[in-house]
């Protein structure tokens, strides 16, 4: 008898364990996605792109922050595309604001880049696609690319 409710509640109390740390890496993640979009702001008058993904990125955070666990994926794609922005500037900038401001966007997006797995099972189940493991690696190998083009982007 006693063992029957250790046997239901241990998966339960794993369950509620999980959740409460994907909450706190949820919000980890809206944290410095925010600080990303924050310290990209300022290079927006001399970029081709930045207003607009920087606010993008701000919108996806709050929606993060409001517990919409879709917002990841957009969160992810929107760093993806500031990289061509900010990493020539954190290297190559004009004068010492603009590379601090630029290294710290590009700190502040380290988290959201790490979850590029937990932003492809989102992706795909945002774009309506039947998810499995196999459609899950796919869409983290575009994602992947994505990254790996808009880095290379400003060397063109």
């Amino acid at each position: 008898m006693m063992s029957d409710v250790a046997v239901v509640a241990a998966p339960r109390a794993r369950r509620e364990t999980a959740r409460i740390r994907r909450r706190r890496d949820d919000l980890w993640i809206a944290i410095s996605a925010l600080a990303a979009a924050l310290f990209a702001l300022p290079l927006a008058q001399s970029s081709w792109h930045g207003p607009e993904v920087s606010s993008v990125l701000a919108i996806a955070a709050t929606a993060m922050f409001a517990g919409q666990r879709w917002a990841i994926a957009v969160i992810v794609i929107a760093e993806l595309l500031l990289v061509p922005t900010v990493w020539p500037r954190a290297f190559l900038g004009p004068d010492l604001a603009t590379q601090i401001a630029a290294f710290g966007s590009l700190i502040a997006m380290v988290p959201g880049v790490l979850a590029m797995r937990r932003a492809a099972a989102a992706l795909v189940l945002v774009t309506g696609w039947r998810r499995t493991r196999e459609t899950c690696r796919r869409f983290h190998l575009v994602l992947v690319a994505l990254g790996f083009i808009a880095s290379l982007l400003p060397m063109l």
